[in-house]
């Protein structure tokens, strides 16, 4: 008589990593809202840039707005500047702030545990496969409207915020490190949508929450907030990389914006991660963390910014604002020689300098009863200059909107020779008068100048 001997059990083992991602991105990619997404990053932003860019009114109140039909690279971004204010936290709420919740609506978390196995795999497959498709949506939003641009205006050099001229080849690699410095805060606020995700379930408030914070956080930059406060906000490096189209580059808001973009990322996706352990899969009427979310995640990051506010007080010497008289001057003075020099050579007069014009600028703000610090549309500037040889001094008056985040609007008001409204024609065609309107950008953290 034989005995037959039952196998030894073998215990399951959690499916791989890259089969759960493969298996997560694909799921996202055949969802039609993704596809549609995906559709409208890589084709929309050319047919907008192109379009714009053939017209004779153009986006002046938006930043580099005004070149879009002066340079391929103006109309990148344009695209870039709307993306970081409402598309890119958008796009976050629509990947990662579905990506979990999608489960508990459709009821699928039992038939995903039991094939992958494992709690932590999942949540790490989701997460990557959210980033991936983030990832392709930015590329798309980058090339599209690169590629719009040059196809309808050209590859043609770019005037910076500070009025420099930027060859094409630094115009190209300056556009291209900007978008990449947009994907930090990208991370943050995905980072916000895993968590909303997570903590409320299938509750709308968690596809949201990324596109929530964006409001507040856009409400927040209109006020003249302290500098480490704006500093300290997920957002600022949405717009700190226009310190990047400055001479010497503004470094210093951007590096600093891209650290707490990045400290946001990882602290929410681990307190999403730590919710998602702790959730009890078997209870099949779950609903979400509900008040939970306050202490597990909202105390949390308020706490981040606490205290990066106080660490940016004691490290930077910037005070109030960071939008002071003698910065503004000097940024004002600096632009104004830069694009009288281009001014220059279009109509074709002799060449001269910045050294040798030596522009200088003095603003006031409001009247004798205004500070004269902090954002507003009352600014108003004088610029001097002198010309090689000449024994008068030259002047021209300019009205500034300065915002908080430290971009001014400078719009000529005389003598209407030297900044008024006039065509100018340029190799490439007929051209407004560069010194009529032009962006400039003060860096909130740089040291006062003395008066």
């Amino acid at each position: 008589m034989t005995t037959t001997v039952a196998p030894p059990e073998v215990a399951a083992r959690p499916a791989p990593v890259l089969h759960g991602y493969r298996f997560e991105l694909v799921k996202l990619l055949s969802q039609w809202r993704i596809r549609l997404l995906l559709l409208a990053c890589w084709i929309a932003p050319a047919g907008f840039v192109a379009a714009v860019s053939l017209q004779s009114t153009l986006p002046a109140d938006t930043v580099f707005g005004r070149w879009m039909n002066e340079t391929g690279w103006a109309g990148s971004l344009v695209v870039l500047d709307f993306s970081c204010s409402w598309a890119l936290p958008l796009l976050t709420a629509l990947v990662a702030g579905d990506i979990f919740a999608a489960e508990d609506r459709l009821g699928t978390w039992r038939h995903l545990l039991v094939a992958v196995r494992s709690p932590r795999r999942i949540f790490v497959a989701k997460g990557l496969a959210s980033l991936t498709v983030l990832l392709i949506l930015v590329a798309g939003l980058c090339a599209s409207s690169v590629a719009g641009g040059l196809a309808a205006v050209g590859d043609r050099p770019l005037i910076g915020l500070d009025g420099h001229l930027l060859s094409t080849g630094d115009a190209a690699g300056t556009v291209l490190l900007a978008w990449a410095c947009a994907l930090a805060p990208t991370l943050a606020f995905a980072g916000v949508g895993l968590l909303g995700s997570v903590a409320l379930g299938r509750s709308p408030m968690g596809l949201l929450m990324p596109a929530l914070l964006a409001f507040v956080l856009q409400l927040a930059q209109l006020l003249p907030l302290p500098v480490a406060v704006q500093l300290a906000l997920p957002s600022h490096a949405f717009l700190a990389w226009r310190g990047l189209f400055t001479a010497p580059a503004q470094a210093g808001p951007l590096l600093i914006g891209l650290v707490v973009s990045l400290a946001w990322a990882v602290l929410a996706t681990a307190l999403a991660y730590r919710l998602f352990l702790r959730r009890d899969f078997t209870d099949l009427t779950y609903d979400g963390a509900g008040r939970r979310v306050l202490v597990t995640a909202a105390l949390p990051l308020a706490g981040l910014v606490a205290l990066a506010v106080v660490v940016l007080a004691a490290a930077t010497s910037a005070q109030g604002s960071g939008i002071v008289r003698v910065k503004l001057q000097d940024s004002l003075a600096t632009a104004y020689a830069h694009l009288y020099r281009l001014q220059t050579q279009e109509l074709h007069r002799p060449a001269v300098t910045e050294a040798q014009l030596d522009a200088t600028a003095s603003c006031d703000k409001g009247d004798s009863r205004v500070a004269d610090e902090g954002p507003g549309n009352d600014w108003r500037c004088v610029v001097s200059w002198r010309l090689p040889g000449a024994t008068a001094v030259g002047s021209a008056i300019y009205q500034l909107d300065v915002t908080a985040d430290g971009r001014y609007v400078a719009d000529g008001d005389g003598p209407k020779e030297v900044n008024g409204y006039f065509q100018v024609r340029t190799p490439t065609g007929d051209a407004p008068n560069p010194l009529w309107q032009f962006d400039g950008n003060v860096d909130l953290l740089a040291s006062t100048p003395k008066d």
